[in-house]
């Protein structure tokens, strides 16, 4: 995913991964958030808007499931970690 420069509002960055129409926004307060399910047109338009923050508040933010973006990796992580060794000490294997 080729990482894009966004002005305007409170985003500051963004990449897409067409094939899985997932959308990775990164916002000026250090924070990002996936998206998921997000055509390959409101990518395109997001990177063309005058104003790619108002965009993105419009149709973007309540439109798609999404979630932190480093929630997502930090569970993937966890989950090899717990595969390899089993779970940490003085947690449950139902957690």
């Amino acid at each position: 995913m080729e990482r894009k420069v966004l002005r305007g509002g409170k985003l500051a960055a963004g990449s897409y991964d067409e094939r899985n129409q997932q959308l990775l926004l990164e916002f000026v307060d250090g924070s990002r958030r996936q998206y998921k399910g997000v055509p390959g047109e409101v990518w395109r338009r997001l990177l063309a808007a005058p104003n790619p923050g108002s965009f993105f508040e419009d149709r973007i933010a309540d439109e798609y499931p999404n979630q932190p973006a480093g929630a997502v990796q930090q569970d993937q992580a966890k989950a090899r970690l717990d595969a390899l060794f089993g779970p940490s000490p003085g947690q449950s294997s139902d957690q």
